[in-house]
């Protein structure tokens, strides 16, 4: 089985479903990762930039996935690309992978490239006759998801509806974030270790489980 996550930013996809990526890779199937942006000059050093690219690479290697894509744009300036460029560039990512299943981010998160992101995405998987894909789920993300404004309406808060027991990978998890040294915080910041594992045991005890992530099923066809 085939299965791409389209990540914003590099760890997105490590906190929003890096126990799910481990414990499908270590089952044989294929996980294809597409990173959408990257840091770029002045705004970040070249000492970060060349740091990051490593850290990445470790990610990848951590959480066993077959294949890396990264589109380049820049992070946090995505509503200056034409939707159409960032339409057409993640429809390339999804066409060569052909995947089964598709991890999104949630539309709702208060980071505006996440929320451009997850439109793109669902407009790349959208149903055609000839589309292998089965099933598309949006993940939470730390200080993206639950610090978005309910406010504004039902579509702003992530309501889970779908999850994966990771009681067995939770290590995993831990192991590929902390390859994100430059994202890393203290607690009680949500993108601390100990953040990360709070949030699973919060979503494990939904489900009666000792860990787990949540999702919610956006789409699914059988």
């Amino acid at each position: 089985m085939k299965i791409l996550v389209i990540a914003p930013h590099p760890d997105d996809e490590v906190l929003g479903c890096g126990g799910t990526i481990k414990k499908y890779s270590e089952k044989g199937d294929e996980v294809f990762l597409c990173i959408v942006t990257k840091a770029y000059t002045p705004d970040w050093s070249e000492e970060f930039i060349t740091n990051r690219k490593k850290e990445i690479e470790l990610s990848v290697k951590t959480l066993g996935i077959s294949k890396l894509f990264l589109l380049d744009f820049p992070t946090v300036k995505l509503d200056i690309i034409s939707q159409k460029k960032l339409n057409d560039s993640i429809s390339k990512v999804v066409q060569e992978v052909g995947p089964e299943i598709v991890f999104i981010p949630f539309s709702g998160d208060i980071n505006k490239d996440h929320k451009l992101v997850a439109e793109s995405a669902l407009v790349a998987v959208r149903p055609r006759p000839d589309s292998p894909v089965k099933k598309v789920f949006c993940y939470e993300v730390l200080s993206e998801t639950e610090w978005s404004n309910p406010a504004q309406g039902a579509g702003n808060i992530f309501t889970p509806n779908y999850y994966e027991n990771i009681s067995d990978f939770l290590d995993d998890k831990i192991k590929a974030i902390q390859c994100y040294k430059s994202e890393l915080k203290e607690y009680p910041h949500p993108r601390s270790l100990e953040g990360i594992k709070i949030l699973a045991q919060k979503r494990g005890m939904e489900v009666g489980k000792r860990y787990a992530e949540a999702f919610m099923l956006v789409r699914e066809i059988k």
